[in-house]
């Protein structure tokens, strides 16, 4: 695993948004919830996206390597130049990328498993999917909520192998396990509770790692960003096992 760069000009106008790695060709942040990768047509309500806030930080160029959505937090990588762009696109076309998420899910999933679960783009195409996850700990908390006496949560590894639109929200809506704060996918009732309880509005869905061969040196790369406050609040506060936080 190589070490970020360094660098400390990169790294001290990076003052507002973390930066995880950084060289000569990639450049990688700790997206906070909320935030846009790049402007949308959908979310016309914002001026402010990651693209354009990395760019002034770093007063040069950068290329999305890929999606997170707005409500998704963690680990997003960038290109800093139009050769390394093709280079990690290619990658992530052919699944050499490795990616890791934890989420919150409604109720006790299995241990591990995998959803293997097509899924409809925003064309009106079907698209194969497949994601895995492993059970990291499950809680149950004296809150009765509908016709149940106490509340039942899962955390959760999810390793997509595929990379399609919301592919993670869908899958674990598919088998009746939402992510908390996911909005349309989740659950209406879980999210309101969370709101009034707790006063939690986020969705808790967090890219956690990103590992890959590097394109152009081959060297191995691993990129890991800690969860947002309000992740780690949420651990708290359902009472899962905190040792598991890094």
């Amino acid at each position: 695993m190589s070490n970020p760069n360094s660098d400390p000009q990169i790294h001290q106008a990076a003052n507002r948004l973390e930066v995880l790695y950084a060289d000569e060709d990639f450049v990688a942040i700790n997206k906070p919830h909320g935030l846009l990768v790049h402007r949308s047509k959908i979310a016309a309500n914002t001026d402010e996206y990651a693209v354009q806030k990395l760019r002034d930080q770093l007063g040069k160029y950068v290329y999305p390597a890929h999606r997170l959505d707005r409500k998704t937090s963690g680990v997003l990588l960038f290109a800093l130049n139009k050769p390394a762009l093709r280079a990690i696109r290619e990658s992530f076309e052919k699944e050499r990328i490795q990616k890791k998420y934890w989420a919150i899910l409604r109720g006790h999933t299995d241990k591990e498993g995998l959803i293997d679960y097509a899924l409809i783009n925003d064309k009106g195409k079907k698209q194969e999917a497949q994601t895995r996850y492993l059970t990291m700990n499950r809680t149950e908390i004296d809150l009765p909520f509908g016709k149940h006496q106490s509340s039942r949560y899962s955390w959760v590894e999810a390793r997509p192998t595929t990379g399609r639109m919301h592919q993670l929200r869908k899958h674990f809506a598919h088998i009746f396990h939402p992510i908390i704060g996911d909005r349309p996918h989740g659950c209406n009732k879980q999210n309101k509770l969370f709101l009034e309880k707790w006063n939690m509005s986020s969705m808790m869905l967090h890219a956690v790692s990103i590992a890959f061969e590097h394109p152009l040196t081959q060297l191995p790369i691993e990129i890991n960003a800690s969860p947002s406050s309000e992740f780690v609040r949420m651990i708290k506060t359902l009472e899962f096992d905190t040792s598991l936080l890094p």
